[in-house]
């Protein structure tokens, strides 16, 4: 089996979350545990860790990794976007911390059937739930070109959107998509070869793009960090590592609004967006990951990290 990532920096999330002995800490997307285990460490033997990911070869990873630690663990198979109803589940009320990790890891592009890679030829399915869900070649089957346009466009800052869903549409209508490698030949088709970019592989930002849409990655962030909110206990943390805009600009925005600033469009006669002062942001500025970091892990390049923390009602 091929190894996880590494995780994106560990030390400031440690700083930051600041876990105590005896405290429970939720770690929302698991992965291979590497963040898991530095939290644990801290919590010893009274503490909680948590561990929830949609993908059930994740937490058989973290469970294994984590299994020498002297912490009380408590494994979720879920969505993160669900977190109050999976925390009930497991008979938990509040936590003192939160870790939201996002992304794809090195494991998921790794394992080639998984489907989100164009460096094998693997069945087009990109699930991070594999039991459950829509995979891309489906999306792909049932959208019509309007649709894929905006998705590649929005979720991929794919600026060849419109032509590549016009590919798409008219290879389908002779020999369904089902394969990674029919579709990032699509895309080189489609792009003009003077335009393909230099430093990543043409079918990048539509296979980022069809994974956001495949597992609603923007809509369950959203949803999280709402839910996130209810159950974090006064002083409690809320920790996000997001990789590109879209996501950073959700979590930016939910932040502010949560410390009550709102993030209604100008001229309205009253507040419509639930802006209410639940959360101290801890991090003006997003923090990123040091040179040595980047060198060393170039996963890490794009990180960003933000924390907020909760105040009294």
């Amino acid at each position: 089996m091929s190894v996880y990532h590494r995780p994106v920096m560990a030390a400031e999330v440690v700083e930051y979350l600041d876990p105590q002995p005896g405290q429970a800490i939720v770690d929302g997307t698991a992965g291979g545990g590497g963040h898991a285990l530095l939290l644990g460490e801290r919590l010893g033997p009274q503490g909680t860790l948590v561990l929830i990911d949609r993908d059930p070869e994740a937490l058989e990873a973290a469970k294994s990794r984590l299994d020498p630690l002297e912490v009380r663990k408590v494994l979720i198979h879920g969505n993160f976007r669900r977190l109050p109803g999976l925390l009930d589940s497991v008979g938990f009320g509040l936590v003192d911390g939160v870790l939201l990790d996002l992304g794809i890891s090195s494991h998921q592009l790794d394992v080639g059937e998984r489907g989100f890679s164009f460096r094998t030829d693997a069945p087009l399915d990109m699930r991070m739930d594999p039991s459950s869900g829509e995979p891309a070649s489906d999306l792909i089957a049932r959208l019509d070109r309007k649709e894929l346009t905006r998705i590649m466009r929005d979720y991929g800052e794919e600026r060849w959107a419109a032509r590549i869903a016009e590919f798409i549409e008219r290879e389908r209508g002779a020999n369904p998509i089902r394969t990674t490698m029919q579709l990032a030949d699509i895309v080189k088709a489609a792009i003009p070869r003077k335009a393909w970019p230099r430093d990543i592989h043409p079918a990048t930002r539509v296979f980022q793009a069809l994974r956001l849409a495949v597992n609603d990655e923007l809509g369950a962030l959203e949803e999280a960090i709402d839910g996130v909110v209810t159950r974090l206990s006064v002083g409690g943390r809320i920790a996000v590592i997001s990789y590109h805009s879209l996501e950073d600009r959700i979590v930016k925005r939910a932040f502010l609004r949560y410390s009550g600033r709102c993030q209604c469009p100008p001229g309205l006669p009253e507040c419509r967006c639930g802006a209410r002062r639940l959360l101290n942001t801890l991090t003006r500025k997003p923090v990123v990951p040091g040179e040595i970091e980047i060198r060393e892990n170039p996963r890490a390049r794009s990180a960003k990290l933000r924390v907020a923390e909760r105040v009294k009602d």
